[in-house]
């Protein structure tokens, strides 16, 4: 294992090649480019593939093929260029083949400007394309993560055959930090039963999301449906610093989860009690748990988000009106400070209303 200083877009690329990614499929566009950069230099150096499509919409597609052989392999983009993905991430997700799609999030709605947001969470996490299927998402906040998450979440795909999102912002993605590099791992997955690779050992296999029958399309949602439920059962991921004893929680993800964690103590010096609860992954939620310490119905919760609202709402849904859930939310590629955070604190917990509904 070695340690290296480097972008977390370049460590993407770093996990995705020690997780056996051989293929990868994408276009350039900032603040994820740097992965399409990585990935040329290395996908080739060691035997993969490396195509720099015509467009997103080629690129999804091109990985919708590979996935179909039964290797690993991954695109990457950022949200202009993921929204064009979706009508792909359907059909991968109907076709139930494993692969890995990054968003390295930027500022919109349309083309926006490429400062760091996290206003694609929706889009994500609730599905951006048509039909019953979900993304499973995960979160990084540091380069070490974007590298061991990207890794994991392969494992993930070829489990559940499934697609697997890394949902990052801009400000992750270029952030350099040190990482410690994981020996390449063997590959635990056997895809020839159900895999098209044109010979004669997967001839008899189908891959497709077409079902034209109603009730065979019905039973193929429901099959999809079961799946979803057990994912929810096993692969909820979370961190939590200080929250046992916390009168207020905060939930936040990716960057602002850095800064709220540098803020828990601060808090505690100032005599308020402060936690936080960090998703990993953002689907699915860690729901159960913040219903556990919502159950007593005596603490607050903050959702802090690069947004003017969105995983805000899946926090009220677990909390379940037994808490109040409040937001603080910027968005346009501001990133907000501890001091502003801290204040957001004190007006909760000093019981002022909020009349600009959390946005600042």
């Amino acid at each position: 294992m070695s340690r290296q200083f480097m972008k977390g877009n370049d460590a993407i690329v770093v996990g995705a090649l020690q997780a056996g990614c051989r293929a990868y499929y994408g276009y350039p566009i900032t603040p994820a480019s740097e992965i399409a950069h990585a990935a040329s230099l290395h996908f080739p150096a060691l035997g993969g593939t490396f195509i720099q499509a015509e467009s997103e919409v080629a690129a999804i597609n091109m990985v919708y093929g590979t996935a179909g052989m039964g290797i690993r392999t991954m695109t990457a983009s950022s949200s202009p260029g993921f929204s064009l993905k979706q009508e792909g991430l359907s059909y991968i997700a109907g076709a139930e083949l494993p692969c890995v799609v990054v968003n390295i999030q930027r500022g919109g709605p349309g083309l926006g400007n490429i400062a760091p947001e996290q206003a694609d969470y929706f889009q994500v996490v609730k599905g951006g394309g048509h039909g019953n299927y979900r993304l499973i998402t995960l979160a990084p906040n540091c380069a070490q993560e974007m590298c061991d998450l990207t890794s994991k979440a392969f494992d993930i795909a070829d489990k559940w055959r499934n697609p697997v999102c890394i949902l990052a912002d801009g400000f992750i993605g270029q952030m350099m930090e040190p990482v410690e590099v994981p020996e390449a791992k063997e590959i635990p997955f056997d895809h020839t039963d159900w895999c098209v690779r044109g010979d004669a050992e997967t001839h008899k296999n189908l891959v497709s999301s077409i079902v034209l029958e109603p009730e065979d399309l019905e039973a193929h949602n429901f099959k999809l449906h079961k799946k979803y439920q057990d994912i929810q059962e096993s692969e909820v991921l979370f961190e939590e610093y200080k929250v046992d004893d916390a009168d207020l929680v905060v939930v936040a993800y990716g960057i602002t989860s850095r800064v709220v964690y540098s803020t828990i103590d601060k808090a505690r010096e100032l005599g308020m009690k402060v936690g936080l609860l960090r998703p990993i992954t953002l689907w699915p939620f860690p729901s159960k748990r913040i219903a556990e310490l919502a159950a007593d119905g005596t603490r607050k919760f903050l959702s802090v988000e690069l947004s003017t609202g969105q995983m805000v709402e899946d926090v009220q849904l677990a909390v379940n009106g037994k808490c109040e859930v409040a937001l603080y939310g910027r968005c346009g590629g501001v990133v907000p400070g501890g001091e502003e955070i801290i204040q957001r604190y004190e007006e909760i917990m000093n019981g002022k209303p909020i009349s600009d509904g959390g946005v600042r």
